[in-house]
């Protein structure tokens, strides 16, 4: 099942299927390493449509949700 990443609870996992994102938000994200086929999990989201801590490798990545909406995650089950 895809979701786009806001979607995932704490704790939950998956792996990035596509980034729908502008060049330059993409370029950013590709240095941060989130890229398809890359594994990522959810650390802890900020109440109030806050943003999301983003667990990438050994990175922890804090991200905007508006940023983190452009990211397709497939989630295992």
């Amino acid at each position: 099942m895809t979701v786009n990443l806001p979607t995932l609870q704490p704790g939950q996992s998956g792996t990035i299927t596509a980034i729908h994102a502008g060049e330059d938000l993409y370029h950013r994200l590709a240095a941060l390493g989130f890229r398809v086929g890359k594994r990522l999990e959810i650390v802890r989201k900020g109440c109030c449509s806050g943003p999301l801590q983003v667990r990438i490798g050994t990175t922890d990545v804090i991200m905007r949700r508006h940023d983190a909406l452009q990211i397709d995650v497939k989630v295992p089950g």
